[in-house]
């Protein structure tokens, strides 16, 4: 099996995602906490390369959630669909780069990119053959 890891960065990132999400739960018939609606399926490939299978049978998307800016990652853990994602895939700091480059990547950004590289690394350790990443992001104006 062939999976994919999502990362989902910034706000744009981060409203996509949610998006995306609904989506492939409804595409997958999982419902909005993970359950499948339709057991008889849960052994297709497409499902594996989107969503891991808990040890409860819940399936969980492979995707990890990074802003610097806590607003719209407590907006996914409000959410209709937050009991789909594990708390550890939520990344979020304290506070926004202010659309400043060098800010978020030398002062704001320092202070959460072990912790999000660590789990990137978790996730693509439980991957048997990890096909690649899907970067959700939007730069520029």
């Amino acid at each position: 099996m062939r999976e994919i890891l999502s990362l989902h960065i910034g706000q744009a990132g981060t409203q996509i995602g949610n998006s995306c999400w609904e989506l492939f739960c409804h595409e997958h018939n999982i419902s909005k906490d993970g359950t499948s609606m339709d057991p008889e399926n849960n052994a297709s490939e497409a499902m594996g390369t989107f969503f891991t299978e808990s040890a409860s049978g819940k399936f969980v998307p492979r995707a990890l959630y990074l802003d610097l800016e806590p607003t719209c990652i407590e907006e996914v853990k409000r959410g209709d669909f937050k009991d789909l994602y594990h708390p550890e895939q939520l990344i979020c700091g304290k506070e926004d780069a202010a659309n400043n480059y060098a800010r978020g990547h030398y002062t704001v950004g320092k202070e959460i990119i072990d912790q999000a590289m660590e789990r990137i690394r978790k996730v693509v350790d439980s991957c048997n053959s990890i096909q690649g990443f899907a970067v959700y992001m939007a730069t520029g104006r």
